[in-house]
């Protein structure tokens, strides 16, 4: 069962970060981004957050689950969403102890076709 967007949007409105939170499909369901960073990701309408060990307290009571088959348990913080405060902690703490983006490379321009007529 694929996210919701009604849940996407239900968790962004909840985590209340403004514009430092973004959201980006990914294989069918979603990542989502504070500050760049990727701290969750949005699996069959639940939350799984990045484990850190800067946020090991926060989620030291969430349950785990793999989001995915073969993938490794992260801490589901389902339980959260109706606590706003709680969410906004977590993902911000989380945004801060997630390395900084790597810049993505430029393109590579285009060559040019010589003697093309017009």
């Amino acid at each position: 069962m694929a996210t919701d967007l009604s849940f996407i949007d239900y968790v962004v409105e909840q985590a209340a970060l403004g514009e430092r939170v973004a959201f980006k499909r990914m294989f069918g369901e979603y990542g989502i981004y504070v500050d760049g960073r990727i701290v969750a990701f949005a699996c069959d309408n639940s939350l799984f957050v990045k484990a850190s060990d800067a946020t090991s307290t926060l989620t030291a009571g969430l349950p785990r689950r793999p989001p995915y088959p073969g993938a490794k348990p992260y801490p589901v913080a389902d339980e959260l969403l109706d606590d706003a405060e709680r969410l906004q902690a977590l993902l911000a703490s989380t945004a801060a102890a997630m390395p900084e983006p790597k810049p993505k490379p430029k393109p590579k321009p285009k060559p040019t076709r010589r003697g093309t007529r017009q």
